[in-house]
């Protein structure tokens, strides 16, 4: 269960992915190709090289683009691939 709880390090992986840490040591590799269809504001993260640009800002994962993900969301995504 997400608890306010912040991404404390991003590490690139490969493709789309993302390695996640949170503050309390949950972590997981998450493939953000779903996102990518999501609207105008993802668009821009199809380019490989603009996706890579990804930095923790306000505790969750973001684009330069002010594109980002719900932390709780990618928390609930950390705890079901920890869980697999």
């Amino acid at each position: 269960m997400w608890n306010l709880n912040d991404i404390k390090q991003i590490e690139y992986k490969s493709g789309y992915s993302f390695l996640i840490v949170f503050d309390d040591g949950i972590s997981a590799v998450i493939d953000f190709s779903d996102y990518l269809r999501r609207g105008p504001m993802f668009a821009p993260l199809r380019d490989p090289a603009y996706f890579r640009q990804a930095r923790i800002e306000g505790g969750t994962i973001a684009w330069p683009n002010g594109a980002d993900i719900a932390p709780e969301s990618l928390y609930e995504k950390c705890e079901s691939a920890a869980t697999r």
